[in-house]
This record gives structure tokens, C-alpha cells and sequence, in this order.
């Protein structure tokens, strides 16, 4: 079985979106086919179980929020599921 997970974040406008997407690209290479449309970044990540899968996704999402955090994007800690800050 193979997994596919598509994931998009679109921002406000096209140079934050580019900046984001350089700061993503040394981390996601081998792992994650990432590109960019207009101010739109889409992530496909494939993988062979839902382990591996989740792993990709979790990394994937913590550099995204710290690529955001350093465009100063997040205005603070947020909470995940289980209650601790991301």
C-alpha cells in the first residue's frame, strides 16, 4: 500500500510565500515534493505507512511553523491536540 497526503498553505501575498518556501527547501529535499504557485506553497508527501507517513507530516509542519514564525507570521505559541505548544 502506498500513502499520498497533500498539504497547501496559501499567504497573503507572493514574496512571504517565497520566503517561506526557501526556508523550507533544505529540510524537505528526498522526502517531500514541494512547489510554489503565486502566494499558494503545496506539499506532497508519500510514503509506504501511516508511521512514516505521520513522521514526514510532523516534521513537514514543525519547520513550516518555525519558517513562519521567523516571517514573524504567528503572533504566538499555539496549542496542539494535546494541549502542549507546537
Amino acid at each position: 500500500m502506498r500513502m499520498r497526503l497533500e498539504i497547501r498553505a496559501e499567504y497573503g501575498d507572493k514574496g512571504t510565500a517565497e520566503a517561506v518556501f526557501a526556508a523550507l527547501m533544505p529540510d524537505n529535499k528526498g522526502y517531500v515534493d514541494s512547489r510554489i504557485s503565486g502566494k499558494q506553497l503545496m506539499f506532497v508527501i508519500e510514503s509506504p505507512d501511516a508511521g512514516s507517513m505521520k513522521n514526514s507530516a510532523d516534521d513537514l509542519l514543525a519547520c513550516l511553523k518555525a519558517a513562519e514564525n521567523s516571517a514573524g507570521l504567528v503572533p504566538g505559541a499555539a496549542a496542539d491536540l494535546d494541549g502542549d505548544a507546537l
